[in-house]
């Protein structure tokens, strides 16, 4: 997935230095392994410098002990080439970890920063990917590859003057093989990076469906469509296996390239070098140096495509992870955030607009236009048919999402005005869908104020009637598990609202709290409710007439609007289409306490 069409045609150098600012800390570590690297690579070309010696001189003159001389430099500069190269890993081992972790920690940052809408928009399996192995080529990159592809480049420069100099015939004949791999390169680059591309897409993709299925397994084993769901898994992971095999195919092509071009260099030059020492333009210890100095470039050759495979890998995770980067936040902090000396908690809407981002122009406001006072300590009802506006209305209060147009306003305050963190204190949601963490009872109802006490905990689960958190194995240390799906929905939402209770805000938002209820829990939980709600403004978000008989207004929805403002019993007596709502309420709780009547028997 690409917000950015086109960015792959960046240069690979100019995407990978975006990655300076994270690499920045280990990049002397990075610099030093290089050099400690290329001193190993000089090394080992010194290496046939010494045999040419040997063969020219000791060898041909029967001198043993200049033998044994050339035979303790050589064993000698082996040595000193493995301790560099174990220099060289032991430098760049550490600097990479820290460098993927800072570019993680700086991803989930922002990835929690980011607005609702972004990640209405974003496969959660396409951002687990640049989390985990997107990062992990860009460490082994910056570890492995990028230290020996310049390393590499560098030795094969310097190996190739060091032929020229022993015999520039020979010389020549080795470089002019480079120029078919040099162009060849330039069309594997193209085609990696497409294919590479797509692979971590795709691979994005898979990790997406494994998600979705793990996530809704109990859909899937409801409706019998667990073949289904594998077949689509299968499908997507044959699409990914083939896009594998095509990049196996790249990188084989410049393989045969790099192998073969080399080796068919190396035939030429041993027959041209056996000619001219029979004809005593070359000796035998320069044609001995010439050929080991080729074999000590034939790793930088033959590795030269897997580092560029590499390197494509990397910049294109790198695009990916930058995709995300860049992406803007358009609910931020004011510069200079106002602040409510002893607000009173009252929760406005002035002619409040709302649209989603990407809603074709043609299709209306989702709110279009609503006025409504909350004022401080007053419980106001939200009530209208399903799609008038309720849930989307209650998410602007704490900027889950921004308002189009108009103000919500908290004590006369645009809460655009006030810092996040502010406002989010302030006011504390419940969502019909309650969401746990994989923690413990305790760690989610203290969610948004852990400094809470033990006396306040305990308050705020006795309100909602969660008393069933005594009878779990550990009690209020018990982990609940993946999205609190080891308990059941009334379970759930009853933490959800303890949650909301026990962070004490001003303003409480209720989005219909107590759906997954049984009718005698409701009423439990609606008679605790009205000792909070006696001291706290509230908004609250009616699918059930019993909720609506918490409130002491009631404000109806059509549409996106607000037709009607009054209490229930003025509502009754005045709207018609409020009476339809009521009664369509009332059909929709019969309907469900049947239902839950036939679970318990």
């Amino acid at each position: 997935m690409s917000e950015k069409p086109g960015s792959d045609a960046a240069g690979t150098v100019a995407v990978l230095l975006r990655l300076r600012p994270y690499a920045a800390k280990a990049l002397p570590r990075i610099y030093t392994a290089m050099v400690v690297s290329l001193a190993a690579s000089a090394v080992a070309l010194a290496i046939p410098q010494v045999l040419q010696w040997m063969v020219d001189g000791p060898l041909t003159d029967g001198d043993a002990g200049q033998i044994w001389l050339a035979f303790g430099i050589v064993l000698a500069l082996g040595v000193f080439e493995a301790v560099l190269i174990g220099a060289r890993r032991a430098l760049v081992l550490t600097p990479g970890t820290h460098v993927e972790a800072r570019m993680r920690n700086a991803l989930y940052a922002h990835l929690e920063d980011l607005p609702v809408a972004f990640h209405d928009r974003w496969p959660s399996g396409q951002l687990l990917s640049r989390a985990v192995s997107d990062l992990n080529l860009i460490r082994r990159w910056l570890s492995f590859g990028l230290v020996l592809l310049v390393v590499n480049v560098l030795t094969l420069i310097g190996g190739l003057v060091i032929l020229l100099t022993l015999n520039w015939v020979l010389g020549l004949i080795f470089a002019l093989a480079a120029i078919p791999v040099i162009a060849y390169s330039f069309s594997f680059e193209r085609r990696y990076s497409r294919v590479a591309r797509l692979s971590q897409d795709q691979a994005g993709d898979l990790a997406t469906s494994v998600e979705e299925s793990v996530h809704g397994i109990r859909v899937l084993k409801a409706f019998g469509r667990s073949r289904y769901a594998l077949k689509r898994f299968e499908n997507q992971a044959e699409q990914l296996r083939g896009t594998e095999i095509e990049k196996a195919k790249a990188i084989a092509g410049i393989w045969l390239y790099l192998t073969l071009i080399p080796d068919l260099a190396f035939g030429v030059c041993l027959v041209v070098g056996v000619w001219l020492a029979s004809t005593g333009q070359s000796s035998v210890g320069e044609l001995v140096a010439f050929f080991a100095t080729g074999t000590v470039l034939l790793f930088p050759i033959w590795s030269m495509g897997y580092f560029l495979a590499m390197t494509l890998d990397a910049k294109t995770a790198t695009l990916r992870f930058f995709e995300v980067m860049d992406s803007e936040n358009t609910i931020t902090d004011p510069v200079s955030p106002a602040v409510i000396e002893g607000g009173r908690g009252e929760l406005s809407f002035d002619d409040v607009h709302f649209r989603y981002q990407d809603a074709p122009e043609s299709f209306p406001d989702l709110i279009d236009g609503v006025t409504l006072t909350v004022r401080p300590g007053e419980t106001m009802a939200l009530v209208g048919l399903t799609g008038s506006g309720k849930s989307t209305l209650t998410a602007l209060t704490t900027r889950i999402y921004d308002v189009t147009g108009g103000a919500v306003r908290v004590d006369g305050v645009d809460v655009r005005d006030l810092s996040r963190d502010d406002l989010r204190t302030r006011i504390a949601m419940a969502f019909e869908e309650a969401t746990l963490f994989s923690q413990t009872v305790r760690e989610n109802v203290l969610l948004g104020r852990p400094e809470a006490s033990e006396a306040e905990l305990r308050e705020a689960l006795d309100i909602a009637q969660a008393s069933f958190v005594d009878d779990l194995p550990q009690g209020l240390d018990t982990k609940v598990g993946e999205e609190g799906l080891s308990l059941s929905g009334g379970q759930r939402q009853r933490l959800a609202l303890a949650r909301a209770i026990a962070a004490r805000p001003s303003i409480l938002v209720l989005d219909d709290p107590l759906s997954a209820l049984d009718v005698d829990t409701e009423a439990l939980v609606e008679a605790a409710l009205r000792r909070v709600l006696a001291t706290t403004t509230a908004l609250i978000v009616a699918h059930r007439p019993s909720t609506v008989a918490l409130a002491d207004r009631v404000a109806l929805l059509q549409d996106g609007r607000v037709t009607a403002v009054g209490t229930h019993s003025e509502l009754l007596a005045t709207s018609e289409h409020y009476r339809f709502v009521i009664s369509s309420l009332e059909a929709d709780e019969q309907q469900n306490d049947e239902q839950n009547q036939e679970v318990t028997t």
